[in-house]
């Protein structure tokens, strides 16, 4: 026969428990929100060229007229907001001088060291590397976001909202559709067409201004 100690385990406090549950929560979002690098493309352009050397098929310049499309597997609770064919027929209403550069459109499945230093997209050479977003399209994040990106994140309906700690930034299928396909392919399609610029502040600047005019202004009939 198995005895019992004599002694019996001392059950919480209610308000003891469910403080522990909240602080565990807490722990566990913050483990789950996005670092310093706090935007894709996403926050200090130092961070994010630095640290974002997540491997990657890189494609070699081929001199191909034709635009070849590769989909990866997003990976498990990441999802890729816009499909190849939306990708193609955005691509087509750009003006024809700004297309035949680009080889490759990748779009490239979320891994671990992608996910600590996240990027909504990236230009190499004459490719185009879009990746997944969280599948509930809620990104969190440790630090505020700059008023440029709150700007920005409204221009195509994204929200910004703070939640204890952490900084919430929410789409919808619709907006984040928008936001890729009329900013982050735009600006890194931008990149391929600057022949002028090296400094990545000034390339940067340019690829901003591209998505600007080429992207947002394009797309909602002005001119």
């Amino acid at each position: 026969m198995k005895r019992t100690s004599g002694l019996k385990q001392r059950s919480r406090p209610a308000h003891r428990s469910q403080h522990v549950k909240k602080q565990r929560a807490r722990r566990h979002r913050r483990h789950n929100a996005l670092p310093t690098a706090a935007y894709r493309r996403r926050g200090n352009t130092d961070i994010v060229t630095e640290a974002f050397n997540a491997p990657e098929v890189w494609h070699e310049p081929t001199g191909c007229e034709s635009i070849r499309y590769i989909t990866e597997s997003s990976g498990a609770g990441f999802v890729h907001p816009v499909t190849a064919e939306e990708v193609a027929d955005r691509i087509s209403e750009l003006p024809e001088k700004f297309t035949h550069g680009i080889e490759v459109i990748q779009f490239s499945p979320m891994t671990h060291k992608r996910n600590l230093f996240p990027c909504y997209g990236m230009q190499w050479g004459p490719s185009v590397y879009l990746y997944p977003i969280e599948e509930s399209l809620v990104e969190l994040y440790v630090r505020p976001p700059r008023p440029e990106q709150v700007i920005e994140a409204q221009m195509f309906g994204g929200r910004w909202s703070q939640e204890g700690e952490l900084w919430r930034l929410t789409w919808t299928e619709e907006t984040i559709r928008d936001f890729y396909l009329n900013n982050v392919l735009i600006h890194e399609i931008g990149h391929i067409n600057d022949e002028r610029n090296t400094n990545f502040n000034d390339r940067e600047r340019y690829a901003n201004w591209f998505a600007i005019e080429y992207g947002f202004r394009a797309s909602r009939g002005r001119s």
